[in-house]
C-alpha cells in the first residue's frame, strides 16, 4: 500500500487541486452582487420618521411590509435574518431582472456550503439554463407571491434544511428562467447543524449521496498523508489543498467566516471530523418522522407489489407465430434478458423476423404486464430519477428540435410521450412563438402543464385521443416513444390524423441496426427490457411512412446518437452483479447484500468515469461510421 500511495502522480494531483481552484474562483467571480445602498431612505418629517423606527423593530413588517406583501415573499433557513436594507435591495434587483425567484448568497457563506453551491451551480448560465435543478445557498429566497400560492407555500416561511432544498428544486421548475442567486454583502449566514448534514446530503444527491460526502473525505485523508507518502510532491499536493479556499474567494464577493490562515492547515482533519459527527448525530425528529411516512407507504407498495404478482401469469400474452410488421414466419430468438433496470421478477425475450429484419418482443406483455413493470418507473419512487435523467437530454431535445429549421415554421405542435414536458420546455427556446401540447399516458404530464412547459396536456392513448385532434397541428413528434407502444403502425396512423396537410411527423427511436449495439449484446442498454417492445428499422419506418401517405424529407443518424453506450453497459452490468434489492417488489435487502452492493459500486464508479470519458471520445468517430450510432431521427411531411 505504501509503495502505491508512493507511486501516484502526485504532480498530476497537485495540478488538478490547483486547476479545479482556479475553475471555482472563476464561478465564484460570476456571482453578481446585490447593491445594498439604502438609497429610497430620503426621509422626511415625523411621520416618516416613525415609519423607518417601526421597521427597525418589525423588520419585514415595516419599511417593506407593502412589497413583500403585494409582490414578494421571503423563505429564510432557521436562525437566518434578513435586514431592511438587505431585502429591500434584493426586491429592487428582483424587479429590475424580471426574477420570480432570489436566492441570496451570504457574504459569509461557510467554505463547505461555498464550495457546495459553486460545483452544483454555474452562475453565469443558471438562470438561462432552462432543465438544471434549483439549488442556492438555503439560506434566504425571495419568492413572487404568485408562485408561492401556487405551490401553496406561505409567503414569510422558515424552512429546514430538508424542505429547503426540495422546495429550491420545484421553484426552479415552475420557474425555469426566471429564476437566480445574487451575494447579499449584508446577509449572515445560519450554523450548519450536524443533525442535519446527512439528511441534507440525501435530498440534495439521492442515491449518488454517498460518494458526495465519502469522496471528500478520502480525499482529505489521502492528502493529509501526503507529506509522508509522497514527500516532496506529497507536500506540494497538500499545501495546494490547504491553499485552495483562498485561490477560491481571492478577490471575490464572499468571504467565508471560517476561512483564515490560522485554520487552514486544519482544513483535511476538519473534512473528516465533520463526517463523522454528523455519522454520529441524531437525526432530527421531522426526519426521522418522514422516514417512518415513507417506509409505511413502501409497505404499502410492497403488498400491492405482492398482490400482482399473485397474477403473474397474466403479465404476458401469447407468444406469436409471425412477424407483426409483415407477418413473416422467419423468426428467431435475438435475445433473453432478466428486467436489468428495475430488477424485477420475469424473462424477456426479443425475437428478429428473418423477413423484414423486424425486431420484438415476444411474448409481449400484457396490459396488466405493462402496468406491473412501468409502475414506479417514470413516476412514483422513480419520479425523481426520471426527472433527473431527462433533465440531462438538452443537446438531444435541441438537435430533435432543429429538424424543422429551413423546412417549416411550427406553430401548433402535439409531442406523444413527452412525459414532463422537458423537449418541449427547449423547443420552445427555438420556436418562441409555437404552441407546445404535450400528451402522455402517465400523470407526469398533467405536472408539466401545471409547471408552464407546455400549453395543454392530454392524458391517454394516442390512438383513443388522435380522432378528437383531427387537422390540428402541423407537427407531431415521438420521440423514444414509438418503440414502448404496443402496436407502432397505429401511433403512425394517429400522427397522420392528427396532423394537417403539409404538416410533419418527427421521430426519434433506438437504431436495431447499430452494430455496436448487437456486439455489446445483452449489455447494450438500448434494448431496454421489458419496457421496449418493438425495434423499427430506419428502412421499415421510412417505408410504413410512404404507405400511410407520407413524404420522408430528411433523416439522420450521426447527429442523432447519443454518447452513453459504454457506461450504460457498465452500469448495467454492476447493477446485474449486486441489485438493489431494496425495493417494494424485492425481498429485504440483508446486510451481506448491501455490502457486496458498495463493494461493487466501489469498484465499478472508476469504470464507470472513464467510460464515460471513453463515449465522448469515440461519439465523432461512431457518428461518420455506416450503423455504428445508437440512434436515428426521421423527419416525414403529410401529403
Amino acid at each position: 500500500m505504501r509503495r502505491l500511495t508512493r507511486n501516484l502522480p502526485w504532480a498530476a494531483v497537485t495540478a488538478g487541486i490547483v486547476a479545479n481552484g482556479l475553475r471555482l474562483r472563476a464561478r465564484v467571480g460570476r456571482l453578481a452582487v446585490l447593491d445594498e445602498t439604502p438609497t429610497n431612505l430620503r426621509l422626511v418629517g415625523q411621520d416618516q420618521a416613525d415609519r423607518a423606527q417601526r421597521s427597525a423593530s418589525d423588520g419585514l413588517a415595516g419599511t417593506l411590509g407593502s412589497d413583500l406583501d403585494g409582490d414578494y415573499g421571503v423563505l429564510v433557513a432557521a436562525g437566518v435574518e434578513v435586514d431592511d436594507d438587505t431585502m429591500r435591495a434584493a426586491v429592487r434587483y428582483a424587479r429590475a431582472n424580471d426574477l420570480d425567484v432570489l436566492d441570496l448568497v451570504p457574504g459569509d457563506l461557510p467554505l463547505e456550503r461555498l464550495h457546495e453551491l459553486i460545483r452544483l451551480v454555474e452562475p453565469g448560465t443558471y438562470r438561462d439554463d432552462r432543465l438544471v435543478g434549483g439549488r442556492g445557498a438555503c439560506q434566504a429566497t425571495l419568492v413572487r407571491t404568485g408562485l408561492l400560492d401556487q405551490l401553496a407555500l406561505a409567503r414569510n416561511r422558515t424552512l429546514d434544511p430538508v424542505q429547503y432544498v426540495e422546495t429550491m428544486l420545484q421553484l426552479k421548475r415552475y420557474a425555469p428562467t426566471s429564476t437566480d442567486l445574487v451575494v447579499a454583502p449584508g446577509l449572515r449566514a445560519g450554523e450548519i447543524d450536524p443533525a442535519w448534514r446527512i439528511p441534507r446530503a440525501r435530498a440534495l444527491y439521492g442515491s449518488t449521496m454517498p460518494g458526495f460526502l465519502g469522496v471528500p473525505a478520502v480525499e482529505a485523508g489521502l492528502l493529509t498523508a501526503a507529506p509522508v507518502l509522497g514527500r516532496t510532491k506529497g507536500l506540494a499536493a497538500f499545501a495546494a489543498y490547504v491553499a485552495q479556499p483562498f485561490v477560491i474567494t481571492a478577490g471575490g464577493p464572499i468571504k467565508p467566516r471560517d476561512v483564515r490562515v490560522a485554520t487552514a492547515l486544519g482544513r483535511p482533519g476538519r473534512v473528516i471530523a465533520n463526517l463523522v459527527q454528523a455519522a454520529q448525530a441524531t437525526e432530527p425528529q421531522s426526519v426521522r418522522h418522514r422516514a417512518d411516512l415513507a417506509a409505511r407507504e413502501n409497505e404499502t407498495r410492497r403488498i400491492q407489489y405482492a398482490r400482482l404478482a399473485d397474477r403473474a401469469e397474466e403479465f404476458f400474452e401469447p407468444r406469436r407465430a409471425t412477424c407483426p410488421l409483415c407477418e413473416g414466419d422467419e423468426l428467431h430468438r435475438l435475445l433473453e434478458v432478466p428486467d436489468l433496470m428495475q430488477g424485477k421478477p420475469g424473462r424477456f425475450q426479443l425475437d428478429e423476423c428473418g423477413g423484414c429484419g423486424h425486431i420484438f418482443q415476444n411474448p409481449r406483455l400484457s396490459i396488466e404486464g405493462l402496468d406491473y413493470y412501468y409502475r414506479d418507473f417514470y413516476d412514483g419512487l422513480g419520479d425523481e430519477d426520471a426527472e433527473f435523467v431527462f433533465s440531462m437530454g438538452s443537446k438531444s431535445y435541441r438537435g430533435r428540435a432543429a429538424m424543422l429549421q429551413g423546412v417549416a415554421k411550427p406553430k401548433r405542435w402535439l409531442d406523444v410521450g413527452g412525459g414532463h414536458g422537458h423537449f418541449c420546455l427547449l423547443a420552445s427556446e427555438m420556436w418562441p412563438d409555437t404552441i407546445f401540447d404535450c400528451l402522455d399516458l402517465s400523470d407526469s404530464v398533467i405536472e408539466a402543464e401545471k409547471r408552464g412547459w407546455i400549453d395543454r396536456a392530454y392524458k391517454g392513448l394516442f390512438p383513443d385521443l388522435a380522432p378528437e385532434l383531427t387537422g390540428s397541428y402541423d407537427v407531431v413528434s415521438m420521440h423514444h416513444y414509438l418503440e414502448h407502444t404496443r402496436e407502432p403502425l397505429e401511433e403512425l396512423d394517429a400522427a397522420h390524423i392528427a396532423l394537417e396537410k403539409g404538416g410533419h411527423v418527427l421521430i426519434e427511436v433506438p437504431d436495431p441496426d447499430s452494430r455496436l449495439g448487437r456486439a455489446l449484446g445483452w449489455m447494450w442498454g438500448s434494448w431496454f427490457q421489458p419496457q421496449h417492445q418493438h425495434f423499427v428499422s430506419l428502412d421499415n419506418l421510412c417505408t410504413a411512412l410512404e404507405e400511410r401517405d407520407f413524404t420522408v424529407v430528411s433523416s439522420e443518424r450521426g447527429p442523432a446518437h447519443q454518447a452513453v453506450d459504454l457506461a450504460f453497459s457498465l452500469w448495467l452490468v454492476a447493477g446485474r452483479i449486486a441489485p438493489a434489492g431494496n425495493q417494494p417488489w424485492s425481498p429485504p435487502q440483508t446486510m451481506a447484500r448491501r455490502v457486496g452492493r458498495a463493494a461493487t459500486w466501489t469498484v465499478f464508479a472508476p469504470l464507470l468515469a472513464a467510460a464515460l470519458i471513453a463515449d465522448q471520445a469515440i461519439a465523432p468517430v461512431l457518428r461518420r461510421l455506416p450503423k455504428m450510432t445508437n440512434t436515428y431521427r426521421v423527419l416525414a411531411r403529410k401529403n
